[in-house]
């Protein structure tokens, strides 16, 4: 399967992101509905809830809601309020050596991925992230110096809150230090079980487990793959081999003195690597933020797609995926 990963440079939401609403909607409502329409909340309880505990944000999503068509249906989704249930796999982790360094691979299924890199200013802070659901996050960083990104959880467990893509929107648009973006996923409800690595332009780090049933984790670790303190899933465990790659990660930051390079090239190998396409959880890609240098890069095997805030142009790349 070929996808093709587009980087958008648009300050303000407009024309072009518009164009991609309307190009990936027909798949997304699918989804959304997937339920049922009764599943969802209303559009009333999703602008409550933005309202509550993500105000700032209100101005943005009220702006993808006129793009959008202001239809109800459109509204409800974009608040991700409650969204249907989701499943990722990924592997992350910071390296510390003469600079900060965040390293990940987003492993999902190619049909599913929104391919888009957005590079915004929406409130202030130029952004560059890679999408999901149309304006969330998977992974991304602001002009300040601030990174996150997230892996699943590996909890069955579904309750109130946001969609985690969302949140990691909100944080890269307002916050600067590791710090701010703790508090904010420790007020910010979220409705699944994810792990949200952070680091700044200091070095100062952290991964904060979340669940919608119990409390807020921040834990001083720098790896982050499909469990958090033990597992729980033990068949999404053995899909994914989470232990696994948590146990290898770990190994290597604290057995092996590399330079990031190897560092980096040891994610585009088994057991980091996976072509695990026919489950659902093959890596779509490599990424590396290096927050002092206002750096990131979207990495494939023989192939280094590079984001900067300096040089800001929009471009693609296609890759193929092996066939289900």
């Amino acid at each position: 399967m070929d996808v093709i990963f587009e980087k958008v440079v648009e300050a303000q939401a407009g024309d072009l992101w518009q164009s991609h609403f309307l190009r990936l909607w027909p798949a997304y409502r699918k989804w959304f509905l997937s339920e049922g329409i009764a599943a969802r909340q209303t559009y009333l309880a999703g602008l409550r809830a933005l309202k509550a505990h993500m105000p700032e944000l209100l101005p943005t999503y009220e702006r993808l809601c006129e793009l959008a068509g202001g239809g109800d249906l459109a509204a409800r989704f974009l608040s991700f309020y409650r969204p249907p249930l989701y499943l990722s796999g990924c592997s992350q982790a910071i390296w510390l050596g003469e600079y900060p360094m965040l390293v990940r691979n987003y492993d999902y299924a190619p049909e599913l991925s929104d391919g888009i890199v957005l590079d915004t200013r929406w409130n202030g802070k130029r952004v560059i992230a890679t999408s999901d659901g149309m304006w969330g996050v998977v992974d991304g960083m602001n002009d300040a110096g601030l990174v996150v990104s997230l892996t699943f959880g590996g909890r069955r467990v579904v309750g109130d809150g946001f969609g985690i893509p969302l949140i990691l929107r909100y944080i890269l648009e307002f916050c600067e230090t590791v710090k701010e973006a703790t508090d904010v996923l420790k007020r910010v409800p979220c409705h699944m079980a994810y792990n949200i690595t952070i680091v700044d332009q200091t070095g100062q780090y952290a991964t904060v487990y979340l669940s919608p049933d119990k409390e807020v984790i921040v834990k001083d670790t720098r790896v982050a793959t499909n469990h958090q303190e033990h597992v729980e899933w033990h068949g999404h465990a053995l899909a994914t081999a989470t232990v696994e790659r948590e146990r290898f990660l770990l190994q290597r930051l604290t057995a092996h003195d590399e330079p990031a390079e190897k560092f980096i090239k040891a994610f585009l190998k088994p057991p980091l690597y996976s072509t695990n396409f026919s489950k659902g959880f093959g890596t779509l890609y490599t990424a590396v933020y290096l927050p002092v240098q206002r750096r990131a890069e979207i990495r494939w095997p023989g192939e280094i797609w590079r984001h900067s805030f300096k040089k800001s142009k929009p471009s693609k790349r296609q890759v193929r995926y092996p066939a289900r």
